[in-house]
């Protein structure tokens, strides 16, 4: 965060810089699963993006309150998000019929 811009950068594991992404959101916790970031914002956002183009997969989801953590279930199944009133939010992934 540099002058109130928040922004996300993606290297390669040789640290070539491979892109950024601007965000309007302060990110308070992510999690890098399989090809996607999870994460978590103060302003109470759970987004999910594209690890290679950073884009968002879905619009972000409101919570309502800030968000202090997130994880991810080893099945990648459930995103479990934890809330600043201590509140723990399971979120299914998938489609409806799978949740």
């Amino acid at each position: 965060s540099i002058q109130d811009k928040n922004a996300l950068h993606l290297y390669s594991i040789n640290g070539k810089y491979l892109g950024s992404e601007t965000l309007k959101e302060e990110v308070s916790d992510m999690c890098v699963t399989g090809e996607f970031i999870v994460m978590g914002s103060l302003q109470g956002f759970l987004s999910i993006r594209d690890l290679y183009s950073l884009s968002l997969s879905i619009s972000p989801l409101a919570m309502r309150l800030p968000i202090h953590c997130i994880s991810v279930t080893k099945e990648y199944s459930h995103i479990l998000v934890g809330l600043e009133d201590g509140k723990l939010i399971i979120v299914g992934v998938g489609k409806p019929a799978e949740v």
